[in-house]
């Protein structure tokens, strides 16, 4: 009976250490399929990014590693992380919070004959206007990296 209270008791306490700004946000993604062949859909995503003003900080090709280890038939699958100083300092300034959505992320992989490019977008349904007009701001240029890096 004791240990059901101090459960009970304690339970506004640990409420109260969660972060109300992260509980209210939605995080999509955006995602396109091609046909093209795998590394032109890397190279045009390098492409991409250096176009919109941001500088490639990490780029992890997973599916070639495990391949190198011995999986030989094992597919394709990069993450390509990019980033903006600017752009970084201008969002965590309006949240540090936001942190959490950097660097910005594209992942390829190929499934079922396809290439797919896939990137996660800031939300923009939270509860600070600032962060919901800078992910207004930022989120086509996502899409539109991604786009480039499909089209035919």
């Amino acid at each position: 009976m004791f240990n059901r209270a101090v459960i009970f008791a304690s339970l506004p306490l640990i409420a109260s250490c969660a972060n109300p700004a992260l509980h209210s946000e939605t995080v999509m993604y955006y995602q396109v399929e091609t046909g093209k062949p795998y590394d032109e859909v890397l190279a045009e995503l390098q492409v991409a990014i250096a176009e919109h003003n941001f500088r490639i900080t990490g780029h992890s090709r997973i599916g070639k590693v495990i391949r190198e280890r011995g999986a030989e038939n094992f597919p394709e699958y990069d993450t390509v992380q990019f980033c903006n100083l600017t752009l970084a300092k201008t969002v965590l300034e309006i949240t540090p919070h936001a942190i959490a959505y950097m660097p910005c992320n594209v992942v390829t992989y190929q499934f079922q004959g396809k290439t797919i490019v896939r990137t996660h977008l800031l939300p923009d349904d939270t509860d600070n206007p600032a962060l919901n007009q800078f992910a207004a701001e930022m989120n086509p240029q996502l899409k539109q990296i991604v786009d480039f890096a499909a089209e035919q």
